[in-house]
């Protein structure tokens, strides 16, 4: 049983405790001269200043009432040079209870959202504690940002799973439960299909006894413009026969994050009706050691007719997407976006935080830097280095998956990728970005290691409210005359 979370602000008609936001140095100041700061609660002011509360921010200070019951309460906010997600913070340090700005936060949107992702918990394995609820501020959409919240939610608790429970029979599952929820197609090929049609998904996942697969959700097939995201599904990574070492096996519960992802942002382009038709691919595999498993030096065909050898098992995201790519690539979407765990070397170069992310189209890669800052769910652009291209030549296979000496490991992934975009599968072809027609690669963590406001440690949807900002924007919406 797949269960959709659904988060919702509290009735506006509840009773609630004020909230006021205020910046440090304004309420260090307050705190002498209360008189002077009419818009703050003076007795409050006055309590702060005889408790010699220290004004930082992130900090919380709870006034109470004469008869006990909870009054106001300040929380520090850094303003402008503040993560437009702090007041996120505010769903961890209060009890239980219902509570509203009585300031405005300066991005009240982004305030509200990091509020209700911020009290969301992965509880399957343990007691959920009862968690604050905000009453939304006024002037935002109020339903767009619950299920923008509740996507991310889905796909934070898929990725937190342990394998054990989320293998390819589940995450099929969770494709399936989104699918019926917005009431789109959900088909699936597995078997000796799988076999001839997509052989690099097959060969990747015929070494674990649950089967590979390729899930192809498609909704609102006949609107004119198509949008296909593809979402790297490794339900485990044990790393095949080139065995990560333990360290670096511990999280491989989480290879399946750039599924998770993509999952994320079709629910929210559902949710939202954008004005596309949405196709969402996710090839599902785990990586697993037995007699049935591929191996180093194999060489198998793909989908696209391209060979390739493989020099590592570990590098078999990548082998996975190629296919689903090339599958989607046939239809020649408008935009195609695929998101993946893909590669060590994108955290060495930008951390946990900021995901890379890859494209030939300048005017595509500043719409996603601009949509990224916008909602708070920032990517870099790394390279397509085409100098580099020539690493991927295989010396049986026309390709391998894994070039010698593990430099540029995230830009070398993303050429790997590109080969299996476009008609002609050739290093920097112009046909890779035929007019009209865009592709995107996100390298993803899909992990915060530490929590911080309203990103609680545990599985994260990395870019996929960028995408769906940037989705509304390129295709708006259907319901809207």
């Amino acid at each position: 049983m797949v269960d959709l979370p659904k988060l919702k602000f509290a009735n506006p008609e509840e009773k609630a405790v004020a909230v006021w936001l205020v910046e440090p140095q304004a309420f260090a100041a307050a705190q002498t001269a209360p008189n002077k700061a009419p818009n703050l609660p003076a007795e409050a002011l006055q309590f702060a200043a005889a408790t010699l509360f220290e004004a930082k921010a992130g900090r919380l200070l709870w006034f109470m009432a004469e008869d006990g019951a909870p009054g106001v309460v300040f929380f520090l906010d850094a303003g402008d040079k503040a993560d437009p997600f702090q007041p996120g913070a505010l769903a961890n340090q209060l009890p239980p209870g219902v509570y509203r700005f009585a300031t405005v936060p300066r991005r009240p949107d982004l305030a509200a959202l990091a509020f209700l992702l911020g009290a969301h918990r992965f509880a399957r394995y343990q007691s959920r504690r009862e968690a604050p609820r905000l009453i939304a501020p006024e002037g935002i959409d109020a339903a767009e940002i619950e299920s923008v919240a509740s996507s991310v939610a889905f796909a934070r608790d898929l990725i937190d799973t342990p394998a054990n429970d989320l293998g390819p029979d589940e995450l099929e599952a969770a494709v399936r439960a989104a699918g019926q929820a917005f009431g789109a197609k959900v088909a699936v090929i597995r078997g000796d299909r799988l076999a001839r049609e997509f052989p690099l998904i097959h060969a990747v996942g015929k070494g674990s006894p649950r089967p590979p697969r390729l899930v192809d959700l498609r909704w609102k097939p006949k609107r004119a413009r198509r949008l296909t995201l593809v979402g790297k599904g490794v339900c485990f990574d044990s790393g095949g026969l080139d065995i990560k070492p333990e360290s670096a096996m511990a999280l491989m519960k989480k290879d399946m994050g750039g599924a998770a992802a993509s999952l994320a942002a079709a629910a929210m382009i559902m949710a939202a009706d954008v004005d596309v038709s949405l196709r969402l691919i996710v090839p599902i595999v785990e990586n697993s050691v037995s007699g049935e498993a591929f191996r180093p030096g194999d060489v198998y065909s793909s989908r696209k007719g391209l060979t390739v050898e493989i020099g590592n098992t570990d590098a078999e995201g990548r082998l996975i997407l190629a296919d689903a790519l090339a599958l989607a690539d046939e239809e020649r979407p408008e935009l195609l976006v695929d998101f993946a765990t893909l590669t060590g070397a994108a955290r060495v170069a930008l951390g946990p935080d900021l995901p890379p992310f890859f494209t030939d189209d300048d005017a595509l890669a500043a719409d996603i830097a601009r949509h990224g800052a916008a909602v708070n769910d920032p990517a870099w652009r790394l390279p397509l280095w085409n100098a580099y291209d020539s690493k991927l030549d295989g010396k049986v296979g026309q390709l391998t998956n894994a070039p010698a000496g593990g430099m540029a490991g995230a830009i070398t992934a993303a050429l790997f990728l590109r080969r299996f975009v476009g008609r002609s599968g050739e290093p920097g072809s112009e046909s890779n970005r035929e007019s009209g027609r865009s592709w995107v690669h996100f390298d993803i963590y899909g992990w915060t290691p530490a929590a911080r406001p309203g990103r609680p440690e545990g599985g994260e949807a990395q870019a996929a409210r960028l995408i769906f900002s940037l989705a509304k924007e390129k295709f708006g919406i259907a319901n809207i005359a």
